[in-house]
């Protein structure tokens, strides 16, 4: 898709979750983004950290994001993708009858 096709969808969901007045869905609809960002952000902590600590920079997952480290544990690149957008999807859904509920 690319940067252009990616930023466009992401602020058309963020413009639609403030008419809606529904922020807090943003995280649970884009659930697989914030879990790729979040392996970076505590990767890259917690090699810093112990790099500090103890002189040699440790890592929790054998590569980041998080989609890399599945390759690197031996998945096939179209099982991961597979499983990413089946839990989109989920998440999608449970987001979508969170609006019904009010």
């Amino acid at each position: 898709m690319g940067d252009t096709g990616s930023l466009t969808i992401g602020g058309i969901i963020a413009v639609l979750a403030l008419l809606l007045r529904k922020e807090l869905l943003i995280p649970i609809l884009c659930g697989i983004f914030v879990a790729e960002n979040l392996s970076v952000v505590l990767q890259v902590s917690y090699f810093k950290y112990t790099k500090k600590k103890f002189g040699e920079g440790r890592r929790i997952f054998k590569m980041s994001p998080l989609h890399h480290h599945y390759q690197k544990i031996g998945m096939h690149e179209s099982k991961i993708v597979t499983r990413f957008w089946i839990i989109g999807i989920i998440l999608a859904i449970v987001s979508v009858l969170t609006l019904k509920i009010r």
